[in-house]
């Protein structure tokens, strides 16, 4: 019933609007709901594994996404909320979503995607690299890789969202590139792809187990190469757990 017609039988009460508050009512997930958001895992996961057997080199950022559309599709996906396909020097622009560039031969290519399966949300990020990378591109994954550990690593009940985001962007900038992580390390996800709370510096709600949220640090090199890694993970009781399993490592693909 609309708040008027309610005030019009209950003159006498009292209302507030809870818009704000809904959201973080939402943030605990129950059992059910992190089944489903597991399952949803799994298909992007499976939907990884797919994109990364096709060929990349000579075809086009945007024909790579919508084969992995296809793919969040075919593993269970009722609705695809993006697919972002940044190679070469794209993927050192974290906005970037898909354009006619082809993908050639040296790219580094972040991947990330992710949409509604059952009702609840998928949304990981790996980084592939067409051929054999080079040192410096290697050294980079491998900073970011740390600082995706390093993010999972501080989850546990009782700490301060923004706690995440330190631990993961103190490896980035011990190692040189802090100028270069230039978004926050998570957002919380559920009935849709990107909700509260969020791992960013000054968020000081506390995680508490049943939160479901991504850990995605990444390091963007103007012009050059991007790095993004990126796992669901819900807190438990006494630490975090991955809802995405496929390998850090970074995958060579053709």
């Amino acid at each position: 019933m609309h708040v008027l017609g309610l005030q019009g039988v209950l003159p006498d009460s009292r209302y507030a609007s809870m818009t704000a508050a809904m959201p973080m009512l939402r943030a605990i997930k129950g059992e059910d709901e992190i089944e489903r958001l597991a399952a949803a895992g799994e298909a992007a996961d499976a939907s990884f594994e797919a994109i990364a057997d096709v060929r990349f080199e000579g075809r086009t950022e945007r024909e790579i996404a919508a084969d992995l559309a296809g793919f969040l599709r075919e593993h269970g996906h009722s609705q695809v909320d993006f697919t972002v396909v940044g190679s070469g020097p794209n993927g050192a622009n974290p906005h970037h979503e898909m354009s006619d560039r082809v993908i050639e031969q040296g790219d580094m290519v972040v991947l990330d995607f992710g949409g509604l399966e059952d009702g609840y949300g998928s949304d990981t990020t790996r980084t592939v690299h067409v051929g054999e990378p080079s040192d410096e591109e290697r050294k980079v994954h491998d900073i970011v890789r740390a600082a995706q550990q390093a993010g999972f690593e501080a989850v546990r009940p009782g700490v301060a969202c923004q706690e995440i985001d330190r631990a993961a962007r103190r490896v980035i900038t011990d190692a040189g590139y802090g100028e270069h992580f230039i978004h926050r390390v998570g957002h919380g996800i559920g009935l849709t792809t990107h909700e509260p709370p969020y791992m960013v510096e000054g968020e000081t709600h506390l995680i508490e187990p049943g939160m479901c949220f991504s850990i995605e640090p990444g390091i963007y090199l103007p012009g050059r190469f991007g790095v993004r890694i990126e796992d669901i993970v819900v807190a438990t009781e006494d630490g975090g757990r991955r809802l995405n399993r496929t390998d850090h490592g970074m995958r060579i693909v053709a």
